[in-house]
């Protein structure tokens, strides 16, 4: 006896969503549990629904499909669903089943299908990393313009450009941004590697500082030094942190 998919559908595009349900249609196995139209709602839906495979599309509005992948808890198998071949690379590229290019055919969904069935009959890893995703999807040389943070079933968009500093909790980060914290799941050498290194440094094993927010670097004692940044909090510097702050500074 086949095991059920439980699906859901990731497409702005609501005739590209009718496609994929009338193909779908065709596979007893198969159950759709939901559908989405933008990146928002597909943060929701899939931690509401717990589906055993997303069908994603790449290019949506608010969140594209990379940014929804990198918020997503691991668990549902992704079929990446681009008109673009550099698109399809990518996803590869992110450890996802599959992708479908755009106009998607009958044949190549079934394909695509029984690489799900194998990796779930397998018990396959079907999750990537966040910190994977976003080193890969990214192209060389850009960094991450905005950070984002689910909070429940909202997804909070924070631009870079506002953080003031993060600190490490363990296998989360804390980012203050605009007199507020949001708690995300990431290491912060993850994070790190998202953002500009010319404006955030590692001044501390456990913090990340934002350098436009530094006031000013005080001797706190005998080889000891804190950054003190804009807002007044104190952030403690190490021998390594204070080195990378006087060549970037």
């Amino acid at each position: 006896m086949s095991t059920m998919l439980r699906a859901v559908i990731v497409d702005d595009e609501p005739p590209a969503r009718m496609v994929l349900r009338e193909f779908l249609a065709a596979h007893d196995d198969v159950e759709i549990v939901g559908e989405c139209a933008n990146g928002f709602e597909a943060v929701r839906m899939i931690g509401e629904c717990a589906p055993d495979l997303v069908f994603l599309d790449i290019q949506m509005p608010k969140l594209d499909g990379f940014e929804v992948l990198e918020l997503l808890e691991p668990g549902p198998a992704i079929v990446f669903v681009t008109a673009h071949d550099e698109h399809a690379l990518r996803a590869f590229e992110v450890n996802a089943v599959d992708y479908l290019l755009k106009p998607i055919g009958r044949e190549r969904l079934a394909a695509a299908l029984d690489r799900v069935r194998t990796k779930v009959r397998d018990a396959a890893p079907l999750a990537v990393r966040a910190a994977d995703l976003a080193a890969q999807a990214r192209p060389p040389g850009r960094y991450a313009e905005r950070v984002l943070v689910k909070d429940g079933s909202q997804v909070v968009v924070i631009p870079a450009d506002r953080i003031d500093v993060v600190e490490a909790q363990d296998d989360y980060v804390l980012i203050f941004a605009d007199g507020k914290s949001h708690l995300k799941t990431q290491t912060l050498s993850d994070l790190a590697a998202t953002l500009d290194p010319d404006r955030f440094i590692r001044v501390h094993r456990s913090v990340l500082v934002n350098v436009d927010r530094i006031a000013r670097i005080e001797l706190a004692a005998k080889d000891t030094r804190v950054v003190i940044l804009k807002d007044g909090r104190e952030v403690p510097v190490s021998r390594s942190g204070y080195a990378r702050l006087k060549e970037r500074m």
